[in-house]
């Protein structure tokens, strides 16, 4: 499964085009803009159009992915933009980011296996300080309908690998909720995630 998993998104972003564009996502900069510059890291960053848009406003910015392909695109995309970003290529437990040192963490389309999305949002949690910011969205429970209907919108072909409200809840329980919610949206995102879909959105202060 590991390696099945990782070769999708190493074959994927070798492609030459970015496959969910260079801008960041609009939930991520509504949200972003909204914030003090201070550090944060990007889980399942990609591409990093998000890492770089932070980097940009002056945010100092870690990142993580299991494809090394991800990474090459983001240092060249973060290169062009005149930024930096430190990435770091595997899976989380193996990672050395620092507990209670970030000021807010970003998990846009961070789908993580089903096994194991649970533990490694317990792991985020550890890295944000007191009072630090989770910024989340990616695809909900009620994505598939429209997955089924228009594949060129993307996301998780399974139940499994999408997100609940309540999981959310459950997983982050000493947040204060700022925003939760699961909505149909329209998203123009690179090759991958065009058309109408179920997002779920999350945004939580730690307590």
């Amino acid at each position: 499964m590991e390696e099945k998993w990782l070769k999708r998104w190493d074959d994927r972003y070798k492609e030459p085009d970015f496959a969910y564009g260079t801008e960041p996502n609009e939930f991520l900069k509504e949200q972003i803009d909204q914030l003090k510059a201070g550090t944060i890291l990007f889980g399942a960053e990609g591409e990093g159009r998000n890492a770089v848009y932070a980097s940009k406003l002056g945010w100092v910015v870690q990142a993580f992915d299991i494809s090394k392909e991800g990474k090459n695109k983001a240092l060249k995309l973060a290169e062009e933009n005149k930024v930096s970003i430190d990435y770091q290529v595997g899976q989380l437990p193996d990672l050395d980011f620092e507990n209670g040192k970030f000021d807010a963490i970003a998990l846009i389309y961070a789908h993580f296996p089903p096994n194991i999305k649970s533990e490694y949002h317990k792991i985020l949690d550890k890295k944000l300080k007191k009072g630090g910011t989770i910024i989340f969205e990616a695809f909900g429970k009620n994505h598939l309908k429209y997955r089924n209907e228009n594949p060129k919108i993307g996301g998780p072909p399974d139940l499994e690998s999408l997100f609940s409200t309540e999981e959310l809840k459950l997983d982050f329980k000493n947040y204060e909720i700022l925003h939760l919610e699961e909505k149909v949206v329209e998203l123009s995102e690179g090759l991958y995630h065009n058309g109408k879909g179920s997002v779920t959105r999350f945004v939580g202060r730690k307590k």
